[in-house]
């Protein structure tokens, strides 16, 4: 890729997003063409009781690395650079006193100092918090998850005194790396409302709330310490980026930082203003988890569904959020299950592709139409929740479930297994749309992203298992996007994130459902999903 001259530089945004295993970088021009991508894996170090954790100084060495290659491998200069923004899963990071990290689980080493978004230690903690039937709590559906906020600070304060007690800041992942580059520690509007009970329609903390579930200290500090400056997604923080970020970036001290998003909003972002009507479309971030976004001009109260959350995408509407606390990574686990699985995988490796890559290739061939890959699990159905429900049940005790599994060992039965396991995963994403369409909440079209929903086998049987298009959009990285959006509205490219969605994102593919006899297969299995779900919950209640 060729740099601009000197002395006309083009203007680009750089979008960093932060995932559970890496930390990735994209460099876009003003019309949303990507020019460059790099990428830096990060740790995931894992505890007895659901504790998954990481480093935040690890991190923010991996969103450096990657920035500075990308530039480099887009031939872009610091001088092109306006404005940067972030997105980054909603884990929890802990800072003691001059921003050093504090250790948050038994390990005691201070580098592992973030409560990773799929840790379940603080399960007890939500059961406790929602026993309390606060109001607060019909803005995250009805029930609090584990996955979220309070109820890991409630278990550090109960488990970890000592760190609470010591702790400077407790920052949502976005937001620390938003302070990391500008030294702002203002938070996002997307973070606190989404995962920490802030409520953006009436711009405060519920007091009352933080008393009653037993973190009233958080209260008594005037919420010092999680954020007493809350602004929307886009706005420029501070002075830009400061120079020691700057240096550490490969950029120009004073480059706009734009206020950060949680890595599937930055999703939503990127895809769902491609026609101008956000309010029809759901985003859908198909990830190692998954996560549904449906904005609405009046709110929604949707049992199971976290929201409706005010401005916590689109600026002005409100959100409902929903998704699969595991979808790639509940297929990752599903497929190692089987005993071929290492052998194909090696078989996979040695083509250059990933193992579903090579199972979808095969399933396509197989079957000799996308959407005729349904017929390939005949009898075989999974209900992945291996780590609980997110939505529409809210159930974290929720299990997996596999029903019609043999004993072959083949490659036709690996890949009965992989499509009986997206099958699974659409269904739960049909139980979500059907509840918001219950509410009040219809969609008309499924706007996927996510390095898991990138395949055309997975787009089609959504589309088919759902009854609704899929449309991809056409940037091959739109949570990365969504995140450059934010940096281009803080430089001042554009108005807001509105203007900024409809000039950078436009429809690539759209997977239209197929209807007829095939949708026929789908309804009989999406019954047989709502069975064995309702079986599972029963079990899991049941005495021994």
């Amino acid at each position: 890729m060729t740099a601009a001259t000197a002395s006309t530089p083009a203007r680009c945004v750089v979008g960093v997003d932060v995932g559970t295993g890496s930390a990735r970088a994209g460099v876009f021009d003003l019309a949303g063409r990507m020019l460059a991508t790099a990428k830096r894996d990060i740790t995931l170090f894992h505890a007895p009781g659901a504790m998954v954790e990481q480093s935040s100084t690890e991190i923010w060495a991996a969103v450096c690395a990657s920035v500075r290659q990308a530039l480099a491998e887009g031939g872009v200069s610091p001088d092109q650079v306006a404005g940067i923004g972030f997105d980054a899963t909603c884990s929890l990071v802990v800072l003691g006193p001059g921003g050093q990290p504090l250790p948050v689980g038994p390990s005691e080493d201070p580098a592992r100092n973030i409560i990773v978004w799929m840790d379940h230690r603080a399960v007890a903690q939500a059961d406790r918090i929602n026993a309390t039937g606060h109001d607060v709590l019909r803005y995250v559906g009805g029930r609090i998850s584990p996955e979220m906020e309070t109820p890991k600070l409630l278990w550090l304060l109960e488990h970890r005194p000592a760190v609470f007690a010591q702790a400077w800041q407790f920052m949502d992942l976005t937001d620390f790396l938003t302070w990391r580059a500008s030294g702002d520690l203002a938070r996002s509007t997307c973070t606190v409302t989404c995962k920490w009970t802030y409520l953006a329609h009436e711009q405060r903390w519920d007091a009352g709330y933080f008393r009653t579930v037993g973190l009233g200290v958080l209260a008594d500090e005037g919420f010092a310490r999680i954020g007493q400056r809350v602004v929307a997604p886009g706005t420029a923080l501070g002075q830009g980026l400061t120079p020691q970020a700057a240096a550490e970036l490969g950029l120009h001290a004073g480059t706009a930082v734009a206020t950060g998003v949680i890595d599937a909003h930055a999703g939503g972002i990127g895809t769902v203003g491609v026609d101008g009507d956000p309010f029809s479309a759901l985003a859908y971030v198909f990830g190692t988890s998954s996560c549904t976004m449906t904005s609405t001009r009046e709110p929604v109260f949707v049992p199971g569904v976290w929201g409706p959350y005010f401005s916590a995408m689109v600026p002005g509407t409100w959100l409902n959020e929903g998704g699969q606390s595991v979808a790639g990574a509940a297929i990752d686990h599903l497929l190692a299950m089987h005993p071929l699985a290492p052998e194909a995988r090696q078989q996979a490796q040695a083509a250059g592709q990933s193992l579903p890559v090579l199972l979808a290739t095969l399933a396509a061939h197989k079957a000799g139409d996308l959407s005729n890959a349904v017929h390939l699990a005949q009898g075989l159905h999974v209900v992945p929740e291996f780590l609980g429900n997110r939505a529409p049940l809210a159930d974290p005790h929720a299990r997996a479930v596999i029903a019609g599994l043999g004993m072959e060992q083949d490659m036709d039965s690996l890949v009965a297994l992989y499509i009986a396991g997206i099958c699974g995963v659409a269904y739960g994403l049909r139980q979500i749309i059907e509840a918001q369409a219950a509410a009040g909440a219809p969609v008309a079209r499924i706007m996927i992203s996510g390095g898991a929903g990138r395949l055309d086998l997975v787009r089609q049987l959504l589309a088919d298992a759902s009854g609704i298009p899929v449309l991809a959009a056409q940037a091959d990285e739109p949570v990365l996007l969504g995140a450059a959006m934010l940096g281009g509205v803080a430089a001042g490219a554009f108005g807001d994130v509105g203007a900024a969605m409809a000039a950078m994102s436009r429809v690539g593919q759209t997977f239209h459902p197929q209807g007829g006899a095939l949708a026929g297969v789908h309804q009989a299995r999406f019954a047989a999903f709502g069975q064995l779900q309702g079986l599972a919950r029963q079990l899991q209640r049941a005495p021994g």
